[in-house]
This record gives structure tokens, sequence and C-alpha cells, in this order.
């Protein structure tokens, strides 16, 4: 079984053309592209093509077709306006930073309450060719508006593996998007056959859901869980907040982790609805046996007070920024 979304092979580019205006011309389109010797399967209303073939599509037809009436989309994913493509053309820099795995890991401690380090949550950091940092608020957008979400998380999930294994045994937090795993038997193979190959104990590694209030398809994220869960590894849900509101609903994913949402962290110390909300997420935790985590924080008033509330673990600035290697255990030393 292959799987083209989890590598970087060549954009696959469906077009729907729709109104009486553009069907009767659609054998104009078709033969242009034929003099353009780019190949094009036809069906119906519908054409498939390369990439190629769809950049020509777009520059022949803005004059000649209702674009209003043209919808396009890649690898079998959802329909689009067909004027997106021009986005999907100009994110094309993304196959190169996957292709060529041109991403590091930085650590991020995560402390108890005596401040000692008990993970590290392994954050991806992206590269440019000429070495420049590209940030994440820009590689994933890219690679979701080029349908290379799967892609990317994969090679971030292998990466963070990597990094995690200099750890010697500490716990790894590592990140993963549950809409890029369609299959978790299939999809992290290659994850969990490379713990093993890098000796890394499935104890130690915690997979953390990210965008967890974004979730949809909540019995599509209980089969990941459960697929982590039967191979060892612990996982997390990250975010948390208002959103999830029943307590039959987390109690069900089961997490041996919870992450308060940071907006509900920073400034706790001082904001009463703020504090509502994490003393509810604190209670919740509790009662389905998940460890509390609250992210983000800063200060130390926001520290004493979650910790004087019952939280039992903590990550954020004020105990270390993301670093290249985790040199947490020095603060400790000084």
């Amino acid at each position: 079984m292959h799987c083209n979304s989890c590598t970087v092979a060549a954009l696959k580019f469906e077009i729907k053309l729709e109104g009486q205006m553009n069907l009767s011309v659609l054998q104009i389109v078709i033969d242009h592209l034929g003099r353009r010797e780019i190949e094009v399967a036809v069906k119906g209303n519908k054409l498939q093509m390369d990439e190629k073939g769809a950049r020509e599509f777009l520059d022949f037809c803005r004059d000649l077709l209702d674009m209003d009436q043209v919808t396009f989309r890649i690898n079998q994913e959802s329909w689009q306006p067909v004027e997106g493509m021009s986005q999907v053309f100009a994110t094309e820099w993304i196959d190169e930073v996957i292709k060529n795995e041109r991403l590091t890991c930085h650590y991020q401690p995560i402390v108890d309450a005596d401040e000692k380090i008990f993970a590290y949550e392994m954050l991806a950091r992206f590269q440019n060719e000429d070495g420049s940092m590209i940030y994440p608020n820009e590689i994933f957008p890219a690679a979701k508006t080029r349908g290379r979400l799967y892609a990317l998380d994969r090679v971030c999930r292998m990466t963070a593996v990597k990094y995690a294994a200099a750890l010697k045994g500490e716990k790894a937090f590592i990140n993963f998007i549950p809409t890029s795993i369609y299959s978790p038997e299939f999809c992290l193979r290659s994850t969990i056959s490379l713990s093993e190959q890098l000796g890394v104990d499935s104890k130690s590694l915690v997979f953390e859901v990210v965008e967890t209030e974004k979730v949809d398809d909540l019995d599509h994220l209980k089969k990941i869980l459960t697929y982590y869960k039967e191979k060892g590894f612990d996982y997390a849900l990250d975010d948390v907040g208002e959103g999830y509101s029943t307590i039959e609903m987390l109690a069900d994913l089961k997490p041996k982790y919870m992450k308060l949402d940071m907006q509900f962290v920073q400034d706790v110390a001082t904001d009463t609805d703020k504090q509502k909300v994490a003393e509810k997420f604190l209670k919740k935790a509790l009662e389905i046996g998940s460890v509390p985590l609250a992210e983000g924080i800063e200060t130390p008033q926001d520290f004493d007070w979650l910790k004087q509330r019952g939280y039992q673990l903590f990550q954020g600035y004020y105990f270390g920024k993301p670093a290249a290697s985790p040199l947490y255990e020095k603060r400790n030393e000084a």
C-alpha cells in the first residue's frame, strides 16, 4: 500500500466546468491543451491533468470561461473556486522543504511543581534553502493550500522522534494533526518503526493532538489514540479550553495529559474569568484521571496561582524558551 499524500508526489488536478457557456467551449479547451502536448483525461465535464497542465489551463481560460462556474481540487480533496489554483502554484516552495527535510527540532521544557524537568516538547523549526527561518504560521497554511499536510505532518513526526532519541529516556511530547492521518495502522507505521530502530522507549513518547478544539471527527481521533495506546505510547490533548464542555467526551478519549490553552493561563493570577476556566479545567482533568498541564506561563504569579490550585505540570517561557539543545538542567544547577 502506497500513500501519495504522505510523500511529495506530483499533484493531480481535477477541474470541473459547469454552466452552458463553459460547456459549449469545453472542446476548445481540450484541443488547446492537446496542442501544448498536455495529457488530459476527460470525464464528462471534468478534466484531469498535472500541475503544468493546470497552469496552462488557468492562463488560457481566464478570458474564455465564466470562471465563477469553474472549480478544482487536488488529490481528491474538496472542491474549491478555480482562482485558488494560483495559491497552490505559489506554495510550490513547500515541496522542497519537505522533500529535503529542511527542518530541525527545538526542545522546550515541561516541569513539575518543583520546577524539575519532566519532559520536553519537540517543536519543529523550518528553514529556507539559504538557511533563513520559515515560521509555522507560514508553513502550515502553505501545506494546507498545496495539499501537503499529510506529508508535512509525517516529516515533522519522524524528525521529532530522531531528536527525542537524544533525550535518552526523558519524555518527549510530539505534536501531530489528527486530520493528517487517514489510517493510523498505515500512516503511523513508519513513525513507530523509526522509534524502535533508534531504541526510543514507547513509554518516553507522548503524542500530542494539535488543535484539539478543531477536531470534528471524534471517532477517527479515538481510533488514532487507541492505536497509539496499543503500541505503548501516551497521548495528550493540546489547547483544551472552554470548547471541550462535556466530561463524557473527554472521559471517552481518556487522555493521559490535558493541556490548558495558554489564553486561559496568561494573567490567570489576576483575571477572574480565566480563573473560572482554569478551575473548571482542573476539576475535569482530575475527574477523568488526566494529568493537568498549564502551558504558556510567563510570570511567577501565574505559576504560583496554578500550582496552588493543584496543577501538576507547567510549560512556558518562564521555565525556558525552545532551544536547539535540552539545556534546562543548567538552570537548576545555576
